[in-house]
């Protein structure tokens, strides 16, 4: 049986109410019981994970959280911040302020706590805030809120329309592919972290800690940031819903989100599911 789960959130764990259905939530609790290590691996801001995890009592059974799409790892029982590689505050302000030269997209940062935007109302922003439980601060300039407050966001998020964004991908990365890595976690959504940071990356880091080999890790995903996760595990499950692009390279396609699809393929992996 595998000793490790990874597990992405939205459109995965979540169904399309943002709600863990009781099954899903029961076999996983289960399988918890029998010593596996559940991981929420999500490109959600660390804060965003907490209703996840005590959903899922990650702090009595020692999970491990797994945010800003592997920027950031954090022990659920001690609360100990295990990896955490922030963007270089030059990196990020050059980026910031190249990102000014396209007005039609929202750039979304946050310190732990807050998003700093120039508009509550731009795309996206209050869903991050919403979801991440995190407040929203309005500021002038991105940029400079970002050097007065001294702080290294983990995570640069572009948001707008599909039809606004996806046009715009190269432009959004270029000057800076060698400095972060890119990834689009949603139609609406393209990430940028440090150079490097994926949720492979820092999955590799837990299991090496936890002394897990990667054929003794399962993980479940449906978007183009879960790719790499998915790579990685000994046995990769993409959801129903999950983009082509992920089913053509996963060992196992299950239902979808919507339909309990972690707990149908946990049951096939874990016999005293059955």
């Amino acid at each position: 049986m595998y000793k490790m789960i990874a597990l992405d959130l939205d459109g995965t764990l979540n169904n399309d109410a943002k709600e863990i259905t009781p099954k899903t939530r029961d076999a996983l609790l289960a399988v918890q019981r029998h010593g596996v290590t559940v991981v929420l691996a999500s490109g959600r801001q660390a804060p965003g994970l907490r209703r996840e995890s005590e959903a899922l009592r990650l702090k009595e059974y020692h999970g491990l959280l797994l945010s800003y799409n592997g920027g950031r790892i954090q022990d659920a029982t001690t609360g100990e911040v295990l990896f955490d590689q922030a963007i270089e505050r030059g990196t990020a302000l050059r980026f910031l302020r190249h990102l000014e030269a396209y007005p039609e997209l929202s750039p979304i940062v946050d310190d732990g706590t807050s998003i700093f935007t120039t508009d509550a109302n731009r795309h996206k922003v209050q869903d991050e805030s919403r979801n991440n439980n995190l407040r929203i601060e309005i500021v002038g300039n991105i940029a400079d809120a970002v050097e007065k407050r001294g702080f290294r966001p983990v995570k640069i998020l572009t948001a707008a329309p599909e039809e606004i964004l996806v046009p715009r991908l190269a432009d959004i990365r270029r000057g800076f592919e060698e400095e972060l890595s890119f990834v689009q976690s949603a139609p609406w959504f393209y990430e940028a972290t440090v150079k490097g940071v994926s949720k492979s990356s820092s999955l590799a880091k837990v299991c090496r800690r936890l002394g897990i080999r990667q054929d003794e890790v399962m993980a479940f995903g449906d978007a183009q940031n879960d790719r790499s996760m998915l790579d990685f595990a000994g046995h990769g499950v993409a959801m129903g819903n999950a983009c082509a692009e992920l089913k053509a390279m996963a060992d196992e396609i299950t239902l979808s989100n919507n339909e309990d699809g972690i707990a149908v393929s946990l049951e096939r992996h874990y016999p005293f599911l059955s």
